[in-house]
This record gives structure tokens, C-alpha cells and sequence, in this order.
């Protein structure tokens, strides 16, 4: 192969069959060859964010391109990077990171896919004798199925691999589909059904003397490891492996980027190309368009058979009339939603299911009561507003668990956007009360009980509880999950061009906290999250 690569990018078209030529893996073939010494258990796809000059990216969060379905409007852009060890393919990833200003990334990196060690296999490792670098080491089955479903939006379990022991950790860690996903390793392109998966195919061609001088300073300053060792792993090992199995696929590659990270020519000709194809799928994404389909979808439509109000006696719309008064002081309008709480989180527990229970009374007699059939009772609150509702929901269930979801709406494109997530643990075995105090769009609604059922649990088992929805949120969540049980104390019927509910309460986070709203809030804005 020509270092002319090394003078301008160049571009290979599929002419050659692409993946039919190769077979699910390269041929295996028996090297003889010592591995190389892993220090760190540290995965590339840490950690959840990155931090440029300019912003923040997140690169554990979900993607906000969902329709009227509540399913995922396209697939995400998969980028598949390849390159021999040390050729930058870290740096040339973040660099597209930052320059594409995409706010959701995935970066995933094969060094979390290793196949678990069996106990003859940890001997050899410990003598250098098991190939960490031959395609036969890393679990392709696994990673196809993790990036398959990422892909889709859906969220997966991603092994973190510890290279001191060449095994798994105990805890897995969760992660989100995104706009973008970055896929980096010296074995990308060595497996046929892999790359069906990628979009865009990167090689990252480096001169091998400078992949060995930044190997020798990498592992001399940061492993502590002799110079000469160093030396002898790379002419043993790293070299032949990266001229048997890893610079023939540079022929499948869509762009070659020489030099790597500094090549910025190539990185640019890479951002605007993936621009061209997320401007396609940002035509049906969550933004007005899709609101306003949202609005008109069910117009004339009788309200869900899933949805329960609580009945307005003259106490429950006594309350509406004191938090719905835009004159009411902040302590009534704290002092009386407590009160509709309360009454809301009565009315949600009397669906969860229960079973005949007959307990003794004081005076010897049986009682035929009901208890609660059920493994467990989780509240999620959607933060900011929703987190009010907590207070209720512990004084009327003991040791409630409760878990938080934050979903913001992004001011520029009205796309909700999770930006964080804390779920009890075998919450996929419980019935879940959904907290959010006001429903407009349904948006925020939608995502939140997306990310639980991403997580196992039973559409049947979810409980919304809001103390005011708007139609259109009520029809779009139960049209996206017609089994998830809704329940509020009022329901107002218009949604203005704002997707402010009318006549609505206003922003319930700002009344209640006492913050300031921000200029132009919707009735499920929430807090910009601080790390």
C-alpha cells in the first residue's frame, strides 16, 4: 500500500464486493506471538461527557428524534473507525465530535468486547501466551448485537473489561442510542455483519514509525514499562498483527485519513457529510412539525379509556382556583398543590393491583381486607417539577424507592433531551409511579416512559400522574402506549401555538421554587442540569 495517503484523503468506492469478500471473520490463523501488557480497565467510551472549549457534549443520552409513536424516527449514524494501534483513531474521533456539534455521541470502542478469559486461557495470558490482538479474541457476537441496538435508539448494557484481569467487572454500565455513533478499534472492519452496521467507514493511517514512538512514550511514561520491552512486544506482536489483519481492510474504508488527528482537511470533508445526513432526518424530527402533528392527530377523538380525572367536587376545584390564580403568593401555591398531590397519589395507588388479605382484630375477629399484589411500589419523578410530588408519595407508601429522570427541552429545536438518569436497581419487577406535575405536548411524558421500558419495565405496570394535563399530551402518550395507566386532577383542553396549556397553571417549577421563568417557557421546561 502507497504512502500517498499520506499527501490527501482518499476515497475507495465498494467495487470490490465490500463485506461479501471477507468471511464473518478474517481467517485465524496462529501467530505464535506474545500479547501485549494491558494497565488499565478504563473503556474508551468513557467517561459520559465530554468537555470542549465551547460546550458540552453528552455521550450516554438519548437521541430526541421520536414521532407521534413514540418510536425513533431514523436509525443513528453509525461511524465505523479502524487503524493500527497508537495511529490516533481517540483523537481523530473527538475532533469529529467537537466539530460536528452534535449534542448526543456515543463513542464505543471494542476494547470493552473481549471475550472473557477461561481459566487455561488466564494461563497463558499471565505467561504471554494468549493473542489479545487476533479478531478470534474479541466477542463479535456481542458487539454486533450491542451496536445493532444502539443504532435503533434502544439502550444497552456495555461490558467493562478489566485488561488486569482479562475478565469483565461485576457491573455492567447503561447506555443510549444517539444522533451519532462513533465505533473505534483496530478490528472494525473484521466482521462482515459489523459492517452492515456502519455508515461510514474511517481508516486512520499513521506512519508506523510514529504509532512506534507514541507507543514507546506512552507505555515508558504512563505503564512504567522498559524501553527495550516495549520494542521487543512491538516487532513480536503489534507490527505483524497490524500488517496480517488490520491494513487489509483499509480497502473497505470510505475515507482514509492520513496523519490522523492533525489531518483536518479530512475531519472537515467527514463533519459536513454527516451533516448532510442528520439535515435528512432533522425533517421529521420531534420539533414543531412533529408537535403539531402530535396536536392534530387525534382531534374529535374521546379521551383515552386509560386515562382517570379526579373527580372536581367542589374541594378539588376550589384548589385549582387558588394555584391557577396568577395572583396566588408562592406559600398558597406550595400550600395547596400539596394538598391536590396528595389527593393525586391516593387516587393512583387505588389502580395498582391487590389481593384478598384477612387479618385478626383486637377483639379476636377476622377482617377481610385487600394488601398490595405486587413485588414492589417505585416512584420516578421527571425533575424539575416532578421531583415536587416525592413528599406525597413517601407520606402514603413506606419506604417507597424513588428514582429521577431529567428531560429538558431544548429552547432551539422544542426536542426533549435526557441529561440524566438515577433508576433503582431491579426496577424492571416494579410497578412505576411516573411523576410529572404539568402535560402539554407530552413530550418529556413520552421520553420518560420510553426509558422505562428501555429498562425492562411492563408498559401495564407504568403510572402517569400529573395534577394537569392537556388533551394532547393525554392523547399522544396514550396513542404511544395505550398501556400505561394516566392519572391527573384536571384536564384543559387547548395547547397554544407555544404549546403553553390553556387555560393552564403557567410554569409550576418557577411558581413553586420561585425562580424566574426563562423567555420563552413551555409548561415542560425544566432546569438546564449542572455538572
Amino acid at each position: 500500500m502507497t504512502r500517498l495517503f499520506h499527501q490527501w484523503i482518499s476515497f475507495f468506492p465498494d467495487d470490490t464486493g465490500g463485506e461479501g469478500s471477507l468471511d464473518r471473520l478474517l481467517p485465524s490463523v496462529s501467530t505464535g506471538l506474545s500479547p501485549r501488557k494491558r494497565t488499565t480497565s478504563q473503556c474508551k467510551s468513557e467517561p459520559p461527557l465530554l468537555r470542549t472549549s465551547k460546550r458540552t457534549i453528552y455521550t450516554a443520552g438519548r437521541p430526541p428524534w421520536y414521532n407521534e409513536h413514540g418510536t425513533q424516527s431514523k436509525d443513528a449514524f453509525v461511524i465505523g473507525l479502524c487503524g493500527g494501534s497508537a495511529s490516533g483513531k481517540t483523537t481523530v474521533a473527538r475532533k469529529i465530535i467537537e466539530a460536528l456539534d452534535v449534542p448526543w455521541v456515543v463513542l464505543l470502542s471494542m476494547d470493552s468486547f473481549y471475550k472473557v478469559l477461561s481459566p487455561e486461557q488466564q494461563i497463558k495470558a499471565a505467561s504471554n501466551d494468549y493473542n489479545f490482538d487476533h479478531p478470534d479474541a474479541f466477542d463479535f457476537d456481542l458487539l454486533t448485537h450491542t451496536l445493532r441496538k444502539l443504532k435503533q435508539g434502544k439502550s444497552v448494557k456495555i461490558p467493562v473489561y478489566d485488561f488486569t484481569t482479562h475478565g469483565r467487572q461485576k457491573d455492567w454500565k447503561t447506555v443510549y442510542g444517539a444522533s451519532v455513533i462513533i465505533f473505534e478499534g483496530i478490528m472494525s472492519f473484521a466482521d462482515k455483519e459489523l459492517l452492515k452496521l456502519l455508515d461510514m467507514k474511517l481508516f486512520v493511517d499513521t506512519d508506523s514509525d510514529i504509532r512506534l514512538v507514541r507507543r514507546l512514550r506512552r507505555d515508558i511514561s504512563e505503564r512504567g514499562r522498559e524501553i527495550e520491552g516495549v520494542i521487543k512486544q512491538y516487532n513480536k506482536f503489534v507490527k505483524p498483527a497490524f500488517e496480517q489483519y488490520i491494513e487489509p481492510t483499509m480497502r473497505l474504508a470510505d475515507i482514509v485519513v492520513p496523519r490522523g488527528g492533525g489531518n483536518m482537511v479530512a475531519i472537515d470533508l467527514i463533519v459536513q457529510h454527516v451533516h448532510s445526513q442528520l439535515e435528512e432526518v432533522r425533517e421529521v424530527t420531534y420539533t414543531h412539525t412533529l408537535m403539531a402533528a402530535l396536536a392534530s392527530a387525534h382531534q374529535a377523538q374521546p379521551l383515552p379509556e386509560t386515562l382517570s380525572v379526579l373527580e372536581s367536587t367542589p374541594q378539588v376545584r376550589g384548589m385549582h382556583t387558588i394555584i391557577r390564580n396568577k395572583e396566588t403568593s408562592r406559600d398558597e401555591f406550595i400550600f395547596y398543590s400539596k394538598r391536590l398531590m396528595r389527593l393525586l397519589i391516593e387516587r393512583a395507588l387505588s389502580f395498582l393491583p391487590s389481593q384478598v388479605h384477612v387479618v385478626q382484630t383486637p377483639q379476636g375477629e377476622d377482617y377481610e381486607g385487600r394488601t398490595f399484589h405486587g413485588k414492589r411500589i417505585t416512584g420516578v419523578s421527571i425533575l424539575r417539577a416532578g421531583e415536587t410530588m416525592e413528599p406525597a408519595l413517601r407520606a402514603v407508601c413506606k419506604d417507597v424507592r424513588i428514582g429521577k429522570i431529567l428531560i429538558q427541552t431544548n429552547q432551539d429545536t422544542g426536542e426533549p433531551e435526557l441529561h440524566y438518569l438515577r433508576l433503582p436497581k431491579d426496577i424492571s419487577e416494579d410497578h412505576v409511579i411516573l411523576m410529572d406535575c404539568t402535560v402539554s405536548t407530552g413530550a418529556a411524558a413520552m421520553m420518560a416512559v420510553r426509558v422505562l421500558l428501555d429498562h425492562d419495565v411492563q408498559e401495564d405496570k407504568i403510572l402517569l400522574v400529573s395534577l394537569l394535563m392537556a388533551e394532547m399530551g393525554i392523547h399522544s402518550v396514550a396513542y404511544a402506549f395505550p398501556q400505561v395507566k394516566i392519572i391527573t386532577t384536571a384536564v384543559d383542553k387547548k395547547v397554544n401555538d407555544l404549546f403553553h396549556i390553556i387555560p393552564g397553571i403557567g410554569n409550576f417549577g418557577d411558581r413553586y421554587f420561585g425562580t424566574d421563568p426563562p423567555p420563552d417557557w413551555s409548561d415542560e421546561d425544566i432546569d438546564e442540569p449542572s455538572y
